[in-house]
């Protein structure tokens, strides 16, 4: 009897196992760089200049003259009137100024031998909450110091303790849901000689320093094909609106804590 008590439990065990699906595990831990001042802007650009720079010796084209075209979406077309972001614009002006730092002959207007120096910005929402553990040996290290200090005077525990909580504070860095993509190329002969892609978290209220804009409707002025009534009975005429980016959804953790 007990043998086939046993039987059955192990029978029942190796079913539920084997319609399981693969286990999801997390990514080593790793760093990624986050934006959060025009300085850091410039910083990106001035890598990037030093990259390029390095590029055009490799390939012999360093007496070649340069462009720095913006784009909004297709490398093959610039940004319309008014598309550009703020970070678009700011991030040209940065990148031509290290360029030109670098002795490298930077046109302000695109001609037929010229290489172009593409670059353009995606900006990506995660909706789910992230989670983010403390770096590795923040946990160890606070445990062995309070191991050391526990026959320490109280005064120093406090002090100590309240260190320990700034130390794992530091290491602490809120995720936020956006991250924008930023992809920088030199093409010549519609051939890519230089192509990088930088990934920055950046803070959920600045995502707008980096959305495009959307492109502006005109004026349309509705006729009937009747004469025009008198001044004082004169209809407004319609305008169309405005095309704006749509308002962001608020997330289900911000409809709770509301």
């Amino acid at each position: 009897m007990r043998s086939t008590c046993l039987l059955i439990a192990l029978l029942f065990l190796t079913g539920s196992c084997a319609g399981r699906i693969p286990e999801p595990i997390s990514y080593p831990y790793s760093q990624q760089h986050k934006m959060q001042a025009s300085h850091h802007w410039e910083v990106l650009a001035a890598d990037l200049a030093n990259r390029i720079n390095n590029q055009l010796i490799i390939t012999d084209n360093i007496d070649k003259a340069v462009f720095v075209k913006e784009t909004c979406g297709d490398e093959a077309e610039s940004c319309g009137p008014n598309e550009t972001s703020s970070f678009n614009e700011a991030f040209r002006d940065l990148l031509i100024t290290h360029l030109v730092d670098f002795d490298i002959p930077t046109k302000n207007q695109r001609e037929e031998d010229t290489l172009e120096i593409l670059y353009k910005v995606q900006v990506v929402r995660h909706n789910t909450a992230r989670k983010r553990s403390l770096q590795p040996g923040i946990l160890t290290g606070l445990s062995a110091a309070i191991v050391v200090l526990r026959n320490v005077p109280a005064d120093l525990i406090v002090l100590a303790a309240g260190t320990a909580a700034d130390v794992a504070n530091t290491s602490l860095v809120s995720n936020g849901h956006f991250e924008v993509l930023i992809t920088t190329s030199i093409v010549k002969k519609q051939q890519y000689l230089f192509r990088a892609s930088d990934i920055y978290y950046i803070n959920d209220k600045d995502f707008w320093h980096y959305q495009n804009q959307m492109p502006q409707t005109k004026t349309i002025k509705l006729s009937s094909g009747r004469k025009s009534e008198p001044d004082d009975v004169k209809k407004p005429l319609v305008q169309a609106s405005i095309l704006e980016p749509a308002p962001l959804q608020p997330l289900p953790s911000e409809i709770t804590d509301n």
